[in-house]
């Protein structure tokens, strides 16, 4: 098993609603360790604490307790520009990614933006951000620099997410439900053209989707999340054949199959309060 390039120890993060100072514990003692080169899914329904975790591992959120290792470096124990420096090899594909560009910035502009980190000159970032586009399938590269987010569909806006995420060289990519926003036409071609890229640059990804059936395809481990916590973790084939925990075994009868009528799995009580934080909404962090 190769080294892990990002581990988290005992992560937890509390929220609060708003207007009252009750906590909520959005992710609870959480431990996790992505292997270089490997795929990790963190499966699990809306409201499991998915997306938080993703956050936390990007410190885009700050722990209330736990560290986030990345490279061998403690990020929980950094701010500022040594923060940003340290964590440039990690990047995120985000869920909706017309709602990560700037709609007035043109594609051109939104990779050059993450270009100027790693090249120097104006013109080898021109010619670096078409090298990306076209390699991520966006063709003629040079003919998409100019275009504005709002031009693209939605298949093509997660192809230039992508592209942006490899304009840093990552070793690590942190992809929130990288397949939602495109069609069903286009997520194979997309899951492919990650598979493509684990193979070619041996980057390393730690998935969050819903979607057992992606993580089946794809991911080399798999780490079931309910309720804050991981209830169970283990070699992707293990998982879904072999599942031990009462969850998981429920979260695989609701998989939709062609054999029958799905059987009608108790999860117990949704956490509508965690899918409010997730989507952004009801609770803050004080």
């Amino acid at each position: 098993m190769p080294d892990p390039v990002l581990v988290l120890e005992g992560l937890s993060k509390i929220f609060y609603k708003r207007g009252s100072r009750t906590p909520f514990l959005a992710v609870d003692d959480v431990s996790l360790a992505v292997p270089a080169g490997g795929c990790v899914a963190l499966v699990g329904e809306s409201g499991s604490g998915k997306t938080t975790l993703a956050r936390l591992a990007l410190r885009l959120e700050t722990p209330d307790a736990g560290k986030v290792v990345f490279q061998g470096r403690d990020l929980t124990a950094l701010s500022g520009s040594q923060l940003l420096k340290a964590r440039l090899p990690m990047q995120p594909i985000f869920q909706d990614p017309g709602a990560s560009f700037n709609p007035r910035r043109t594609v051109g502009v939104a990779l050059e933006q993450a270009l100027r980190h790693v090249v120097e000159s104006a013109t080898a970032r021109e010619a670096r951000g078409a090298q990306l586009l076209e390699r991520v399938g966006l063709r003629p590269g040079l003919s998409y620099l100019p275009r504005y987010p709002h031009e693209l569909s939605g298949g093509q806006k997660q192809r230039l997410a992508i592209a942006r995420a490899l304009a840093m060289n990552p070793v690590l990519i942190v992809a929130d439900e990288p397949l939602s926003g495109a069609d069903v036409s286009i997520r194979g071609q997309i899951l492919n053209l990650l598979e493509d890229l684990r193979t070619e640059r041996h980057v390393a990804y730690l998935l969050i989707t819903h979607d057992i059936s992606v993580a089946r395809a794809f991911a080399s481990q798999i780490a079931v999340m309910y309720h804050g916590q991981i209830v169970e973790r283990g070699d992707s084939a293990m998982v879904l054949e072999h599942p031990s925990n009462d969850y998981t075994k429920r979260l695989l009868q609701s998989v939709p199959t062609l054999s029958g009528p799905l059987p009608s799995p108790a999860f117990g009580r949704p956490n509508s309060e965690l899918e409010a934080v997730e989507t952004g909404h009801a609770l803050s962090d004080p």
